[in-house]
């Protein structure tokens, strides 16, 4: 940096305005689309919240009223408290999927199709991974009635159980959130610095003692996207809930983006639908900030 500036400072006038303007030539097409596609509808967002509007006719000021309606709706803290659920246990992703990718990181026969298999389920669709568990979860010919038949257990419905219908929609949205934390470890491990673990070796670091001290310092790039992008998986759920259950039964499994896509779609309220969205992003905002606060401490 010390020798960029003093390059910048020695350079000509002209020179010197070519070399301040030219990264911003380069980063203004893609800050132009962010805040065109990012920027302008998080802003439109906040200020519909204030009006009550059903996308057609005029809009009307309200003010807070949406939000004062929403903390004092039942339907709110469901979904909150459904969010709050995903956010929970899919914090088991990304250790889950750090043990698989040690698995999958050996020299063994027939171990690139071991790790095709826990490739699948990454690559397919949201809509297809719910509909493949719901026939999963069918009391009358899934798999999972046969198996709990087989072993002596009467069958379960699970996604009409207000009670567990949550947390099978959450198993079936970890396993692609599993292969995905994968993946972003099968890349650290594959970039691990092999001088670190020859010293560690050395110095007789070996089995859990190496994973913890050596291994896992160094897949921090990886944990961090595996949390954020984990972290916005289960706060943004909707896919799998509007394919399995459509936030049934009673509404027992709906989370804040399916509400939100409830009251603006089906019952025409834009402002609320927008305020619910606008609670969402704040939740999501709050705890990537607070986890990007205690890496930066951590690296200091």
């Amino acid at each position: 940096m010390a020798g960029t500036a003093s390059i910048t400072s020695s350079a000509p006038p002209r020179k010197r305005s070519q070399l301040y303007v030219a990264p911003w030539l380069f980063l203004a097409p893609a800050i132009i689309i962010f805040s065109v596609y990012v920027l302008y509808p998080i802003g439109q967002s906040v200020w519909l919240s204030f009006f009550s509007w059903d996308g057609l006719g005029e809009k009307t000021w309200v003010g807070l009223d949406n939000y004062a309606e929403l903390f004092d709706s039942d339907a709110f803290f469901t979904s909150l408290k459904n969010n709050l659920l995903w956010l929970v246990l899919f914090m088991l992703a990304p250790p889950i999927g750090l043990l698989i990718a040690l698995f999958l990181n050996q020299q063994v026969a027939g171990i690139r199709l071991i790790k095709a298999l826990f490739f699948f389920p990454f690559v397919i669709s949201q809509v297809v991974v719910g509909l493949v568990f719901a026939w999963f979860y069918d009391p009358s010919f899934g798999l999972l009635t046969e198996f709990m038949t087989a072993l002596g257990f009467k069958p379960v419905s699970i996604l009409a159980d207000e009670k567990l219908v949550t947390y099978g929609i959450i198993a079936a949205g970890l396993w692609p959130q599993i292969a995905y934390c994968m993946i972003l470890y099968l890349t650290g491990l594959n970039n691990l610095d092999p001088e670190q673990l020859e010293a560690a070796r050395l110095d007789g670091a070996k089995g859990w003692r190496m994973l913890w001290y050596v291994v896992v310092p160094q897949l921090k790039p990886a944990t961090f996207i595996a949390v954020v992008v984990t972290v916005i998986g289960a706060l943004r759920s909707f896919d799998l809930v509007a394919t399995m259950t459509a936030g049934g039964p009673w509404g027992s499994s709906t989370v804040l983006a399916y509400l939100m896509y409830e009251e603006s779609i089906f019952n025409y309220r834009m402002g609320y639908g927008a305020a619910v969205a606008v609670v969402l992003f704040l939740i999501m905002d709050i705890y990537i900030a607070w986890f990007l606060w205690r890496m930066l401490r951590g690296e200091r």
